[in-house]
């Protein structure tokens, strides 16, 4: 077993730490929210004073952390501490640009790295079902896969340092695009007079059957398990699939990519965002679009 930093304890970070200290594991983390070092503590993680503190003798260090600059921080300030022959793994949700940033730091100190942003929400991290996508050289991918198999059912290595963060932001813009179109059509199905549950019925075993219809209903009834059914508490927030479908324009304007179903969904989750709810699951998107005028 291995001793692993854990830095960043919030929503998605204590969970996964929580999940490598019940695999035996001597995890040590740290979080500049006491609420989240207590929990984490409860949890069975070693809570340190500092970053520094946390990484002073890990093999492994972990981030999860709110956006580029942050990872841009925490590694600018642990690196020259990290000790030789560690590994460092980003799990954060970043621009590729930040992700291919943050390798070159760990290059420059010796040390390998993987980007390896996480899909499942708050759920797949306490379950432990997560899906990593992962940048980084094959090397460093194959110390990682373990350790990340213990947070998640599915590890895929994507390519190169950056690949997991594009594969991240792309496989979001579809999520964001496909949830409006799921809940559009919910919203149609409505004034049609169709039932929720007979929509459903046959979309869910036709050609629009998709996971944000399935998995994640954005109506109550069809599947029990969806934040639907629980007044659309997050899962995964609103403000969080903005911030994904930001960064995919982001990055279609920097590639020269055509991106107009999702520049589309940023808009519109913008909006939502605005109207005060960020905070509610992404799929209560499909409140707004009834309150839209001819909604």
């Amino acid at each position: 077993m291995s001793t692993i930093a854990f830095i960043g304890l919030g929503n998605m970070g204590g969970p996964m730490a929580a999940n490598l200290a019940k695999a035996g594991h001597a995890v040590v983390g740290f979080d500049l929210s006491e609420a989240s070092c207590a929990q984490a503590r409860a949890d069975g993680v070693a809570i340190a004073a500092s970053a520094k503190d946390a990484i002073a003798d890990a093999d492994v260090v972990v981030t999860m952390l709110p956006a580029g600059k942050h990872v841009m921080a925490v590694w600018s300030d642990i690196l020259p501490g990290v000790k030789a022959g560690a590994l460092v793994i980003d799990c954060s949700t970043v621009d590729v640009e930040s992700a291919r940033k943050a390798h070159a730091m760990a290059r420059e100190k010796g040390l390998q790295s993987l980007d390896a942003p996480v899909s499942g929400g708050v759920g797949g991290a306490k379950g432990g079902t997560l899906t990593f996508m992962a940048g980084g050289a094959k090397e460093a991918f194959g110390r990682a896969e373990p350790i990340l198999a213990q947070m998640g059912k599915r590890v895929v290595h994507c390519g190169e340092g950056g690949a997991g963060q594009a594969a991240k932001i792309c496989n979001n813009m579809i999520l964001g695009v496909s949830m409006i179109g799921v809940a559009e059509a919910f919203v149609l199905a409505e004034k049609l007079g169709l039932s929720h549950q007979a929509l459903y019925d046959v979309a869910s075993t036709s050609s629009g059957q998709c996971w944000s219809l399935t998995t994640y209903c954005p109506v109550p009834g069809p599947v029990p398990t969806s934040p639907a059914n629980n007044a659309y508490k997050p899962g995964f927030a609103a403000a969080l699939m903005l911030k994904d479908l930001r960064l995919s324009q982001e990055a279609a304007r920097a590639s020269g990519a055509e991106t107009p179903m999702g520049a589309e969904a940023e808009k519109l989750y913008g909006l939502f965002n605005e109207s005060g709810h960020e905070g509610v699951d992404f799929s209560g998107i499909i409140n707004f679009l009834r309150e839209r005028p001819g909604g």
